[in-house]
């Protein structure tokens, strides 16, 4: 019998043939089948909703914590999907014997956040399992926002556009191997966690083709999504790709590639080449763009295909995560 395993979690190929073959397949409609971060509804006032559960552990790390990560995670689907997020419902499953003033600090966190965001808490829900029935916290919001004139999405992508990103990769994947594993670095690594909203309403241009927020499967799984979907290849420069040094060390020393591991800071923008010199200075005038780059660009050739320019000017194929880097990573 098959079952599940851990890597059916890991935003990867696993993760996708889940999706295709189990959920898409019993469940498919005009609204699920959109396969984005939020799915736009038609009305009057057109909606994007996006629901997202937060198992991170530990649930306090470098940067943040669970309450942190669950509000900008549902932000940033809502702000990558080209929408105004406006309202957060969040339920929680807490574990029997959980410290109240842990749970004090991650709710804390949520207000503190979704105050950053403009977003308002709407509705919520708790339950509480018996010890051992779960770890301390698991957290699920939905998030409603407004659509806006932004008409971005895998769609609009064609040959010739540039690939940017607003900052170094890799942040939050270590940041959580490091605290998990008790890993010390010369220079400790902070998750990137932040709700992107803000950042993307100043650089945001007519000519912005798509955004994605490259969270589980990293800046890789994230650009052959784009790819297959819009059937179209994509180059990516290894030169160019921004990696901090800590991070950089820390790949190096546990085999692990930057490109594969998660971001929850970070926005993929694929932009029209005569309007993507401006996106890339309006990022790096905001304070979470400043290490913004052009990594690549969008290319005639096989349909779905990443390729990676490296130092040594030879190309390899950069093709979805296989297997799981690291469970639980949001």
């Amino acid at each position: 019998m098959e079952r599940i395993m851990l890597a059916h979690g890991s935003g990867g190929r696993l993760s996708h043939e889940l999706i295709r073959d189990l959920f898409q397949k019993h469940l498919g409609n005009k609204y699920l089948d959109q396969m984005n971060d939020a799915v736009l509804l038609p009305g009057q006032e057109q909606l994007a909703v996006t629901t997202d559960s937060f198992v991170v552990s530990p649930l306090f790390f470098r940067g943040g914590n669970i309450g942190k990560l669950a509000v900008c995670g549902t932000v940033n689907d809502l702000a990558v999907s080209g929408a105004i997020p406006k309202f957060l419902t969040l339920a929680l499953i807490l574990e029997e014997g959980l410290g109240m003033d842990e749970l004090e600090q991650i709710i804390k966190s949520v207000a503190e956040t979704a105050a950053e965001a403009g977003i308002v808490i709407v509705s919520g829900d708790t339950k509480v399992v018996e010890r051992g029935n779960a770890d301390k916290v698991f957290i699920n919001t939905t998030g409603i926002g407004y659509i806006t004139d932004r008409l971005v999405g895998p769609d609009q992508i064609k040959s010739g556009d540039e690939i940017l990103i607003s900052g170094t990769i890799g942040d939050h994947g270590i940041a959580i191997l490091s605290e998990r594993e008790g890993l010390e670095f010369q220079t400790p690594v902070l998750s990137d966690c932040a709700p992107l909203n803000n950042l993307i309403d100043a650089f945001y241009l007519p000519g912005v083709k798509c955004m994605r927020d490259p969270t589980r499967g990293g800046v890789a799984t994230t650009l052959n999504e784009l790819a297959q979907q819009a059937g179209v290849s994509m180059l990516l420069n290894e030169e160019q790709l921004p990696v901090s040094p800590s991070v950089q060390g820390a790949c190096e020393m546990l085999g692990l590639d930057p490109l594969y591991l998660a971001n929850e800071g970070k926005v993929l923008v694929i932009a029209a080449s005569d309007i993507a010199d401006q996106v890339l200075l309006n990022m790096q005038a905001h304070p979470l763009g400043r290490k913004a780059a052009r990594i690549g660009r969008v290319q005639e050739g096989k349909s779905g295909l990443v390729l990676l320019e490296t130092f040594l000017g030879g190309k390899r194929i950069v093709g979805m995560l296989e297997g799981e880097h690291l469970p639980r990573i949001c």
